[in-house]
């Protein structure tokens, strides 16, 4: 490690530090709000330039974060969240394209009423302020999270994990290129410049009232504790444990494509399925060339007695499986009586995250559209879409799982509140 880098690492005064940066982030929020889409767009267009102009640079730095990762014994599914490949820098640098093409919610109206004594109300979506993302080894949500800040019109304070400093880095310097070409304030996208942990404390405690929400990526230690320990609101799920149903009247081809794809297409994001559920109707025909195309496919499945008596080479499930994230290929397999025993036990279990049944009969997939309390619910398609870019969103920040001002993938739109605007004539009140 450089001399340099120490220095980045262990500041001698990390309180005075964070507090500036709070300061500097709370001013750029204030130029943020009133800036121009134009503007805006043209500092998102700058920042995928130069991380294409600059992507020996990234993956050379995130190759350095890699090596590290690996020296350290970290599991491979946290190795593919962290390691970036010329696709992936492409596909960081798109996702910021797609993100300066959707429509600028900022000061968009979206309800307008007329009282009785003639003020009209108006209802306006307004930037958030400064928003603090606390995330862990995917170093692409440094880009994510910046652009989809800028595009709300605020500022963002990105701490990233010790995993991916070097990797940040190289994309925070990207995105000050792009804010600089624009002649928008550097301040508008800070990066957390040490690895110490103390400062992820001090964000989650506001900096003195500059922060107005924090977002966590990462695993479930981090949002429960920015959970517990946030003294500002927080946009979180706490893990991503989806479930996909397979019912009764599901077809076989289409069930075994979905299965396959929620659990195998990326083990480690939080959409990928980590339990598969099958009615004891398709058990006959579905439940064993379903176990063999995930074991083809390199899948441990750990099931039921039931689930095991199809074939050998399934593993006994625990309790603990039921609720259990496993961010790698491993599923848990069940049979269930019906839809009533899927909502059941995806209720019993579930993480309100994502979870989608396969069937051809609409009736039943009414049902469990409307009963399934998750953030996302799908018909007839893999979980993997639980994705701010799938829903046209451009990108995501995360995916909340909450029920206060934004559910599901959290996109530009999101990241802003409303205010109303009232106006009168003269009006006053007896």
């Amino acid at each position: 490690m450089t001399a340099s880098l120490k220095a980045i690492d262990a500041p001698d005064d990390l309180a005075t530090l964070m507090h500036d940066l709070g300061r500097r982030a709370r001013a750029a929020a204030r130029v943020l709000a009133l800036t121009p889409p134009d503007r805006k767009n043209r500092a998102l267009e700058a920042i995928a330039r130069a991380i294409r102009a600059n992507a020996a640079t990234i993956l050379a730095a995130n190759a350095e974060d890699v090596a590290d990762a690996r020296a350290n014994g970290t599991t491979g599914s946290f190795i593919d969240r962290l390691t970036l490949d010329p696709k992936r820098v492409e596909g960081i640098a798109q996702a910021i394209d797609d993100i300066r093409k959707i429509s600028d919610p900022v000061g968009v109206v979206t309800e307008t009423w007329t009282r009785p004594n003639g003020m009209t109300i108006e209802r306006m979506r307004v930037p958030l302020g400064v928003i603090g993302v606390i995330f862990e080894s995917r170093p692409n949500v440094a880009a994510d999270a910046g652009a989809l800040c800028l595009k709300a019109g605020n500022a963002v304070i990105l701490r990233g994990g010790s995993e991916s400093f070097r990797s940040c880095r190289a994309l925070h310097d990207c995105m000050i290129a792009g804010l600089r070409e624009a002649k928008l304030p550097e301040d508008a996208i800070v990066l957390v410049p040490t690895r110490d942990r103390a400062a992820v404390g001090m964000m989650l405690a506001g900096l003195d009232g500059s922060i107005d929400v924090i977002v966590p990526r990462g695993g479930k230690s981090l949002v429960a504790r920015v959970q517990a320990e946030a003294r500002v609101p927080v946009f979180a799920h706490l893990e991503g444990l989806c479930h996909v149903y397979i019912d009764g009247a599901a077809d076989l081809a289409m069930a075994k494509s979905i299965v396959i794809n929620a659990k195998m297409r990326r083990t480690g994001v939080c959409g990928a399925a980590e339990t598969l559920l099958v009615d004891k109707a398709a058990a006959p025909t579905h439940l064993k060339p379903l176990i063999d195309a995930l074991i083809e496919a390199g899948c441990e499945v750990r099931g039921d007695a039931a689930v095991q008596a199809a074939d050998p080479r399934v593993k006994p499930a625990t309790d603990e499986d039921w609720s259990t994230e496993y961010l790698d290929a491993v599923i848990a397999v069940k049979i269930v009586d019906g839809v009533d025993d899927a909502i059941a036990h995806i209720e019993k279990y579930g993480s309100h995250h994502t979870d989608s049944i396969v069937t051809d009969d609409g009736a039943t997939a009414q049902r469990f559209l409307d009963e399934i309390d998750s953030a996302i619910v799908l018909h007839n398609a893999s979980t993997q879409f639980a994705d701010g870019g799938e829903f046209g969103f451009g990108g995501e920040i995360g995916i909340a799982t909450g029920k206060f001002h934004a559910r599901g993938p959290v996109g530009a739109e999101q990241l802003t509140s409303f205010k109303y605007r009232v106006l009168g004539t003269g009006q006053t009140r007896p």
